[in-house]
């Protein structure tokens, strides 16, 4: 069952054509990518999926709903089934840890504050954080655990669809790699359809079920890790810059 359907969608900024009539789906469940090099229309086309940016040319279907020709209520319903961790977290300084992640409870729901708060603590353990970084502010963070908090506050509300912008980009390798395995372990855990917009190649390679590389506004690739190296395409393995003897393991 497909969560998000894109039909011939075209998108020009003055004379420069961003997206050429591409087509794609992404299928409840899976964990997508969104692939490309600086400039391609990668954040464009996920800003148009999540309703900040004007559909010029063909459609885009959210949970069944054309996003093209919307009416206020289905638009609510379906920013209600979805969140998006921004790249660098986009945490408010001003605000602790607790408060951050209490954030989207309190402006989508009328839960009573302590069940907010409850709520709150549960979700920064389910990133790996524990009780005592509740009252931490995010100058105190460091890189990874700013991520961790931006994504339990994008958990918070429950959501169907998760967007995920660059989420290892910034961190350390060894960070990267855990982040990567709390993505996967939280999509199974709570039963989430996820969309990354990635270049870190081992989250391609660990992490995404299938995904697409959009390259002079055309989707030149749309499968997974395995059938990308198989093809034996020269752009396709100078893109994800992993030499053919390496294709073993995949």
């Amino acid at each position: 069952m497909s969560i998000i359907k894109v039909n011939n969608l075209t998108t020009k900024f003055g004379n420069r054509v961003i997206h050429d009539k591409i087509s794609f789906q992404v299928n409840q469940g899976e964990i997508f990518g969104v692939l490309g090099g600086s400039g391609s229309g990668k954040t464009t086309l996920i800003k148009q999926i999540v309703m900040l940016q004007e559909i010029q040319e063909g459609e885009i279907f959210f949970l069944n709903k054309n996003i093209s020709n919307i009416t206020m209520k289905d638009s609510l319903e379906i920013k209600n089934n979805f969140s998006y961790l921004f790249q660098f977290g986009a945490l408010y300084s001003f605000l602790n840890v607790l408060e951050n992640i209490e954030v989207m409870l309190k402006e989508y729901t009328n839960l009573p504050i302590e069940l907010i708060q409850e709520v709150a603590l549960t979700n920064l353990k389910l990133v790996g954080l524990k009780e005592e970084h509740a009252n931490l502010y995010p100058s105190e963070l460091s890189g990874g655990m700013k991520k961790r908090v931006a994504l339990a506050r994008a958990i918070a509300i429950d959501p169907k669809v998760l967007f995920l912008d660059e989420p290892t980009s910034g961190l350390d390798p060894s960070s990267a790699d855990q982040f990567n395995e709390l993505i996967l372990n939280l999509k199974k855990m709570l039963n989430l359809t996820i969309i990354i917009i990635t270049h870190d190649l081992k989250t391609i390679k660990n992490t995404l079920d299938r995904f697409i590389i959009i390259n002079d506004a055309n989707i030149v690739f749309n499968g997974d890790i395995t059938t990308a190296l198989n093809k034996n395409d020269i752009f396709l393995n100078d893109f994800l810059t992993i030499k053919k003897d390496e294709k073993n393991g995949y």
